[in-house]
């Protein structure tokens, strides 16, 4: 994967770069990660969307073809029984904390607007503001080629929500497909529940336009 062509992660190889960024900020003092760790980080329940299993077999494979784009690296310590691994995306893109902390969150947390990536990211890096992130946000937009996209706006939301771009572009038409059709039940039940009142008012209309025949025909009798 060159620095001038589009980036085609698999899903599996966007968990474990994320975990392995994740748990550099947060587990500094066990971090790089062993496999059974990042496996374990992988499969967490928490902070992930979608949630995965996958086997340690599976990591394996993957940080195998990630060592081999130059994303992650293997590291050997003295102390150490097994082989750790560490990722290198702040060397390969030059990113800084705030510019990691916020494309490590769009990773393992899908789409998501500034305001929840600041909301969720304070454990990787406190932002000030939602301001702070949305330049971090512009700033990967703008790389060459860029790391992150923005979604159109889907109906009926007032923020807009951005995606990473590690999987390549067509994950950015599918987000936007599914936004688009987010809406569609909610559209639809509201005019089926249009649909069901203008009925049921109808049908009353006709009760009561009977009775008063009904009545009419009743009161002539005492004519």
């Amino acid at each position: 994967m060159s620095q001038d062509t589009p980036f085609q992660l698999d899903p599996f190889e966007i968990r474990v770069l994320g975990v392995l960024a994740e748990k550099e900020a947060l587990t500094s003092d066990n971090y790089p990660l062993s496999l059974n760790a990042l496996t374990n980080g992988c499969n967490q329940l928490s902070s992930r969307d979608p949630v995965i299993s996958i086997s340690e077999e599976t990591v394996s494979d993957v940080l195998h073809r990630l060592i081999e784009q130059k994303l992650v690296a293997e590291v050997s310590q003295a102390s150490a029984r097994v082989i750790k691994y560490e990722h290198r995306m702040r060397l390969k893109w030059s990113l800084e904390q705030d510019k990691l902390a916020v494309l490590t969150m769009l990773m393992l947390r899908g789409a998501q607007t500034a305001g929840e990536i600041r909301n969720r990211s304070g454990r990787l890096h406190e932002f000030a503001s939602v301001a702070d992130v949305e330049t971090c946000l512009q700033f990967l937009i703008d790389k060459f080629p860029p790391l992150v996209a923005r979604l159109a706006r889907a109906p009926g939301t007032k923020e807009a929500r951005y995606v990473h771009l590690l999987s390549g572009e067509a994950a950015v038409e599918q987000q936007e497909i599914a936004a688009a059709f987010a809406g569609t039940p909610a559209q639809s039940g509201r005019q089926d529940r249009v649909a069901s009142l203008e009925e049921e008012v109808n049908r009353l209309r006709g009760e009561v336009d009977q009775l008063k025949q009904q009545f009419a025909d009743f009161k002539r009798q005492f004519e």
